[in-house]
């Protein structure tokens, strides 16, 4: 036999969680796109090749040839192996649905009753093996007496198994209960564990103090602590519109039944493409999980939450289960997701009010009792809360109107991550947060059209819930520009404590009217800022910003210009604008003599210099975001910068000669470099690359919690790069 058989069970499942661990993107990003390769051992230190981490194809295959050895490795590898799931193909969505759930070709109920039937069997054989029962002649009496044992536990007054689930399909009379559509019956794992409850209970009436093993449950649902969609499509499967709409893959009812059996679930991603799932039931199983089934109840409509609700069972069921942290439901506007969540924000969080009818209109009449009524309803009421949530994405979500945005995101009081970007936001929410226990540390605020300057202005200056913003998006542009005014920003970079406090890592102020007396004067130095958006300000010099970033942002890597400044204005649309238009040429020599030249090129030495002297940069800007047109006239680029283009309306000029090499910034690299040859295969793409590709993210990453400065791919790396909007 080989030693290796001979560990224990905790030490292969050290090495396996070592394995996963290794794939995990580390909290320091280097803000470049993923490049897959043999590149060398990861080093797990800021560096872009090689790699911080394994890819995650690499540690999925690991596992999953452990899973080969033999059934120790098995058992070890399998939890880590079936933590993260990403829906891609519908084929492979409906076999997840079978391996889980156990499909639909019997009823629910049957199915159930099979397993606990099975359960009960290798249980009491299990028991049998590790204890005696006193007058048992043989082992078939012996095994008897076990199951008559087990059976009276779980038949018990406080048994959490129904009856008719203790006795096999074939023996069960028809009966009304049966001929029901949807089955209450307890998920598998909760069944599974409270047979071995029963078990170990009725060992230690017989023999107190023997342990029994607990029960191999085969179905993986109950590992799986992330489930996404972002890559899921339908596009390209030959399927007519009528199939499209009346033979979905991604249910309601499939969703709901996969989630039943997933009790430690953390993280879910929906999208625009199965939002026609997220029912109410859906929701119910997202949200109504763990503390918000424990405790802090209230009545409310006749349908809170009280000991003669039918649907106890299911609260009961939920309680066993862990909080969701994350959320991701960024662009799901469906009439039945609106509708999902419609109902539940009426059903579990408003207090009932005779004198209101709950719509729009009224919501809007008077928005100062608004404001005292939700501070009376939040602060003084017993509302129902998820304390366990903690980072929210609903960017695009515009369908949801204001009075059930707002009192859904105020049920979260511990949020840290929040974007609202394109959403009906009102002033009324951002004055409500201002009070709550929630403290952000990264906060998207992009193309809020209801949102106000002075909305905007106090909750960023005086509300404790923005004291600790790291991560902050206004980001605005000539369609949907930012509300506020250069009084407003004046007050903003001076007051606010995210500002004052140097703490920032990413911050986006296009379209904002900010001056360059603000730049020099108002703002304070900040350190720690990587990614800074300065895009559709037309007034705003080109020396003045280079002056801010070489004065107090020296750390500065990716830099939006997006139509900014006057010397960048010839690739403005239409006439009337004002002044003459600048030509290609003169734009482009503009941007490598103001920002190229004085911040990315290290100065000159000698070569007479008898000591060897490694120049640096005045900054580390290496990355410069820019209009298509401006793109266009750079050409393939000067020097060692490069023009590289998103799949969608994006583009970037990139020095291809820098970036992070194990843990450190490196700049003139090599030209056979992998990293340099890796910018220039994006370069020549001309904008055939994957959605994860870019720079600068517009939508904030919660699944992971990296927030602005994580990278994301699918669906959401389309959001998050590739559009311009």
């Amino acid at each position: 036999m080989s030693a290796v058989l001979q560990y224990p069970s905790e030490l292969l499942f050290t090495i396996c969680a070592h394995l996963y661990a290794a794939g995990l993107p580390i909290s320091s990003s280097s803000l470049d796109p993923i490049v897959l390769g043999d590149y060398g051992a990861p080093t797990a230190l800021p560096s872009s090749m090689p790699p911080s981490n394994c890819p995650e194809s690499v540690v999925r295959r690991t596992l999953a040839n452990l899973c080969l050895v033999n059934h120790a490795w098995y058992d070890a590898a399998k939890p880590w192996l079936w933590q993260r799931i990403e829906v891609r193909l519908p084929r492979s969505w409906l076999a997840l649905v079978e391996e889980i759930a156990g499909g639909e070709d019997q009823s629910v109920e049957d199915n159930t009753a099979l397993a606990v039937e099975q359960s009960i069997h290798a249980a009491t054989k299990a028991a049998l093996a590790s204890t005696t029962i006193p007058g048992a002649s043989t082992d078939e009496d012996a095994l008897k007496k076990w199951k008559e044992s087990i059976l009276e536990t779980l038949s018990g007054p406080d048994g959490s198994i129904p009856p008719e689930l203790l006795s096999p399909p074939a023996s069960r009379d028809p009966s009304p209960r049966r001929l029901r559509g949807k089955s209450q019956s307890p998920a598998r794992w909760k069944l599974m564990r409270s047979i071995s409850d029963a078990i170990q209970n009725a060992v230690d009436r017989n023999e107190p103090g023997v342990y029994v093993p607990t029960l191999h449950d085969p179905r993986p649902g109950r590992f799986v602590q992330h489930i996404d969609f972002n890559h899921f499509r339908t596009i390209g499967m030959r399927r007519s519109v009528e199939e499209g709409m009346t033979r979905r893959f991604v249910t309601g009812e499939r969703v709901e039944a996969l989630l039943k059996e997933m009790p430690n679930l953390m993280a879910f991603g929906a999208t625009e493409y199965m939002d026609g799932a997220l029912t109410l039931p859906v929701l119910n199983e997202l949200f109504l999980r763990g503390s918000p089934s424990c405790g802090r109840r209230r009545q409310s409509r006749g349908r809170g939450f009280n000991d003669s609700d039918p649907e106890g069972d299911e609260r009961e069921r939920r309680r066993d289960c862990k909080d969701l942290e994350a959320v991701d439901l960024t662009g799901c506007v469906s009439a039945v997701f609106v509708g999902a969540l419609t109902e539940f924000v009426n059903t579990h969080l408003l207090l009932p009010d005779a004198d209101s009818s709950g719509s729009e209109d009224e919501w809007r009449v008077d928005a100062g009792r608004f404001r005292t009524s939700l501070a009376v309803r939040f602060a003084r009421e017993e509302s129902l809360t998820f304390p366990g949530l903690q980072r929210l994405c609903l960017r695009g979500v515009k369908s949801i109107q204001p009075h059930i945005l707002t009192p859904f995101v105020l049920a979260f009081p511990s949020l840290t991550h929040l974007d609202l970007s394109a959403t009906r936001v009102t002033p009324e929410l951002l004055g409500a947060l201002a009070n709550s226990s929630v403290r952000l540390r990264s906060l998207a605020l992009a193309r809020c059209t209801r949102l106000t300057g002075e909305s905007i202005k106090d909750f960023l200056v005086r509300a404790p819930a923005a004291a600790q913003i790291q991560e902050l998006t206004l980001f605005g542009d000539q369609t949907y520009p930012s509300p506020l005014s250069t009084g407003d920003i004046g007050e903003i970079i001076s007051l606010a404590p995210c500002f004052t406090s140097g703490e920032l890592t990413y911050l986006d102020l296009s379209s904002l009217p900010i001056t360059k007396e603000q730049l020099r004067d108002a703002c304070g130095p900040q350190p720690k800022l990587r990614s800074l958006g300065l895009s559709y300000i037309p007034e705003l010099e080109l020396e003045s910003i280079a002056t801010f970033i070489k004065t107090k942002a020296v750390n500065i890597e990716v830099l939006t210009l997006i139509s900014t400044s006057p010397e960048l204005d010839w690739g403005r649309a239409g006439t009337g604008i004002g002044g003459s238009r600048r030509s290609a040429l003169q734009a482009s020599i503009a941007l490598h003599t103001q920002i190229v030249g004085p911040l990315c090129t290290p100065p000159y030495t000698s070569i007479l210099n008898p000591e060897p002297i490694v120049p640096r940069a005045p900054t580390r800007l290496r990355v410069i975001e820019l209009s298509i047109p401006a793109l266009v006239s750079l050409g393939v680029g000067a020097g060692t910068w490069r023009t590289i283009r998103s799949k969608g309306g994006r583009g970037w000029y990139v020095d291809s000669a820098s970036g992070w090499v194990c843990g450190e910034l490196r700049r003139q690299l090599p030209a056979n470099h992998p990293l340099r040859v890796e910018t220039e295969r994006l370069a020549k793409a001309n904008g055939n690359i994957n959605s994860g590709v870019g720079w600068h993210a517009r939508k904030m990453e919660v699944l992971h919690g990296y927030g602005m400065l994580g990278r994301e791919d699918g669906l959401y790396g389309a959001v998050s790069f590739a559009y311009q909007g």
